[in-house]
């Protein structure tokens, strides 16, 4: 049995003439006749009762009719589906990212792409920055926002063939001192003069954005006094507030807590105007070596258009953010 079979028997049943349903197919009429007298062969039924002025559905057509529909109807809707599948507004996209992540802009983007793309699934997976790369390789994700791992100093993305990358949003990093304290007057700070505080930082070997922080500190011409290691950034700033240290943060994360830390940027180098954005500050002396840029990450050869199509959409509306 062949779909063209039914496809021709489904015609034929609506307009009840071969006249009419071989126009309909574009066909001729013997071609049609020879397909509808295969199909009945087929079956071992007549479909219609013919005569020499009507064709009408015998009582095994109309058995077979809503069947032969069916088949159709699930031919159709698996066409649609492959063909939006392929264009990648059908599928499922596995997101892994910090948890401070979903604090900062990101979660808006996920509420305007599921009414965008409301048949894409997207599952966002919370863990460390360390964990992203791997999880990237063995499959586990499709994409990951990330302070990116893999930058050099100037924030340029470095991938390894396998990985590649591309900005979302600028993120200069700020010094987040406690109320009250000494140097929290101060607009801007050399981070030299942090040598003599306690600092509250993100875990170290679980973060390339704390790893960059210290070896900072350490050009700068000291090591900085840990007292408290902690996952996440938001944690920093909780600990920052209630007096036991300052920290390093990027300045997006920081404004989240302008109303219980104050917040310092850090000279010596100015932020170029094509960095003023959302979270760039207003024209704020910044570090040009200390940043929490955020990227997203994905597999080089990872074909999936429903990944793709995520990836299009977050970066077009995070370049936007900065407009």
């Amino acid at each position: 049995m062949e779909l063209r079979q039914i496809r021709y028997f489904t015609v034929l049943a609506a307009e009840l003439s071969f006249t009419r349903a071989a126009r309909k197919l574009h066909v001729s009429q013997p071609p049609l006749s020879f397909q509808i007298a295969s199909l009945e062969a087929e079956l071992g039924a007549r479909l219609f009762n013919r005569t020499s002025r009507s064709v009408v559905l015998s009582e095994a057509g109309k058995a077979f009719l809503p069947h032969a529909q069916a088949v159709l109807a699930r031919l159709d809707e698996a066409r649609s589906h492959v063909q939006r599948v392929a264009a990648g507004l059908q599928g499922r996209v596995q997101v892994g990212l910090a948890g401070s992540h979903f604090l900062g802009p990101f979660p808006k983007f996920i509420q305007q792409f599921r009414l965008q793309r409301p048949e894409l699934e997207v599952a966002l997976q919370e863990m460390t920055p360390a964990d992203h790369l791997e999880a990237l390789r063995d499959g586990r994700l499709d994409l990951c926002v990330s302070r990116n791992p893999m930058t050099d100093a100037q924030g340029n993305a470095q991938g390894d063939g396998q990985i590649s990358a591309a900005l979302l949003w600028r993120d200069p990093v700020v010094i987040a001192l406690p109320p009250g304290h000494r140097l929290a007057a101060r607009s801007t700070l050399k981070l030299a003069e942090l040598r003599d505080e306690d600092f509250v930082f993100l875990r170290l070997g679980s973060s390339a954005f704390a790893a960059r922080i210290f070896d900072a500190c350490v050009q700068a011409g000291f090591a900085p006094r840990i007292v408290q290691q902690v996952v996440e950034v938001p944690a920093t700033l909780n600990l920052v507030a209630a007096g036991l240290g300052v920290a390093l943060v990027p300045t997006s994360m920081a404004l989240l807590r302008a109303d219980s830390v104050s917040i310092c940027s850090l000279e010596p180098a100015a932020a170029p105007k094509t960095q003023k954005g959302k979270f760039s500050g207003s024209g704020q002396k910044v570090s040009a070596e200390l940043n929490g840029d955020v990227y997203v990450l994905w597999r080089t050869a990872d074909t999936a258009p429903a990944v793709a199509e995520f990836r299009r959409q977050l970066v077009d509306w995070a370049h936007a953010l900065q407009v």
